[in-house]
């Protein structure tokens, strides 16, 4: 019974019709306008502006390729790999699109296939690590990259660098890169094609938990490549439809950094940014960094439940406090922050009146409820989060002793985040009103946190957060 209700009564904004296939029209309209151009004589006809596209390639290439590394900079300072993977994709696509551009016939050189071979490679390129930017978190592949991302960006930079350089110096490179020569000119083109589209159904979906401008500017600008990469495949040079995908390129380019844009710069959100960078409290900086887009996932999971305004914020703040104390690294301190602020957001997926039960749960009851770390997990690894932060909202109830949930944890084997958000988190809560009992004196959460040291809680930890309780009265 209450598993039909979490799955079907989950308060989350339905998705119109008419959005729902935005990103499909994206595409369709693209080729409509290609299939009218191929089919119109004069439009058909050869158009050879070599200067013209000189200068239009390379001037927006440059642009998008410091957009691009502008969005790596954010990828690494709010610890979320689709922004950093994003970041790749359209730094490749902009550097070899801009090869494309410098290699144009006629201008500092004559015909070479590196020119045709270089928007190809743009597109494949940008594809592929657009589908790895679409991918969960947890995924081996990403976890393994993330390892490396603080090297990532620069090695992959300067093997784009190389490429460029020497198919500039050797453009006769070109001729020994068959891309676009039939058959494999279909099966590159499938290639990308599948990729792309791949990515963008990913960030639809993705798009449809969270409502993040981000993720639907992607799955726009998927739709845009795989258009591009249809007209590639089947025009000829210098035509109408072969400028037609020059324009899909660099819209294709825009929309993300428009979508990363409103996702982090709305409201009073820059101004809290700019404050955060100086401040030295860690209040003011987890207001810095949390995006309006999570924060707005956080509040509507706290409207589920009436007890629970306030609770992830505080939480997260705590959490901060004792981090501090046990002296985590700022990238640690970044990543408890986040995790915490998420720490339930997988409430969405359990129904309000469950929630707000006064009195004892049945076991039916309590089992539904239990399953919300693992569905904040789930929800939050399709969303780009790290693997840290993915690893406190599964494991925040798991306790030392294995008495926890979901998975009945015990020891080391629970991620250390995890078992510093987990004091917190208790401690918050017992201090605070439920549906089922009254709040908790600070002596009395104090006692049952002591009480339960070394079984339910790290020993040490819990010393340390009841001397800065007792030490400071504003925690």
């Amino acid at each position: 019974m209450y598993k039909e209700e979490k799955i079907y009564s989950v308060n989350i904004p339905k998705i119109q019709p008419r959005r729902l296939t935005n990103p499909l029209l994206y595409i369709l309209i693209a080729l409509l306008v290609y299939m009218i151009l191929i089919s119109t004589p004069s439009a058909a006809s050869m158009i050879k502006l070599s200067f013209p596209h000189f200068y239009i390639v390379t001037i927006s290439s440059g642009i998008a390729a410091i957009s691009a590394i502008g969005m790596g900079i954010s990828g690494y300072r709010l610890r979320n790999p689709q922004v950093l993977f994003m970041s790749l994709s359209f730094l490749s696509l902009t550097m070899l699109f801009g090869l494309h551009g410098l290699t144009t016939p006629g201008v500092l050189m004559e015909f070479h296939p590196i020119t045709g071979v270089a928007a190809q490679l743009s597109l494949s390129i940008m594809s592929f690590w657009l589908f790895l930017s679409s991918l969960p978190s947890d995924n081996s592949l990403i976890i393994y990259l993330i390892r490396v991302d603080r090297r990532l960006v620069p090695i992959w930079t300067l093997a784009l660098v190389s490429f460029v350089t020497i198919a500039m110096l050797m453009p006769e490179i070109g001729d020994r890169m068959p891309v676009n020569q039939i058959p494999i000119k279909w099966f590159t083109g499938a290639f990308t094609i599948g990729l792309a589209s791949t990515a963008g159904y990913r960030f639809w979906r993705s798009y449809r938990y969270a409502r993040f401008p981000l993720q639907i500017s992607l799955a726009h600008s998927a739709g845009l490549i795989v258009s591009a990469q249809v007209i590639i495949t089947t025009s000829g040079a210098w035509t109408a439809g072969w400028w037609w995908y020059h324009i899909l390129l660099l819209a294709a380019v825009v929309l993300p950094v428009i979508g990363l844009l409103q996702q982090y710069k709305r409201g009073d959100s820059l101004v809290l940014s700019v404050r955060g960078l100086f401040s030295t409290d860690p209040a003011e900086r987890l207001e810095a960094g949390i995006s309006p887009s999570v924060r707005a996932l956080v509040e509507k999971a706290e409207t589920q439940d009436a007890y629970m305004a306030g609770h992830s914020r505080r939480v997260a703040q705590a959490a901060l406090k004792l981090g501090a104390a046990l002296k985590l690294s700022p990238e640690e301190l970044r990543a408890l922050a986040q995790g915490a602020i998420l720490h339930d957001i997988g409430k969405l997926e359990v129904p309000g009146d469950l929630l707000n039960i006064p009195g004892e749960l049945t076991p039916e009851q309590r089992a539904v409820i239990e399953k919300h770390p693992q569905q904040g997990y789930e929800m939050c690894s399709q969303l780009g989060f790290m693997h840290d932060e993915l690893a406190m909202i599964r494991y925040h109830h798991e306790r030392l002793d294995g008495s926890g949930y979901p998975e009945g944890q015990e020891g080391n084997a629970i991620p250390a985040l995890a078992r510093i958000l987990a004091i917190v988190d208790v401690y918050d809560a017992l201090t605070s009103d439920r549906a089922y009992r009254p709040t908790w004196s600070q002596a009395d959460a104090i006692k049952h946190l002591q009480e339960n040291r070394g079984t339910l809680f790290e020993t040490d930890w819990v010393d340390t957060w009841v001397e800065l309780v007792q030490s400071d009265g504003r925690v």
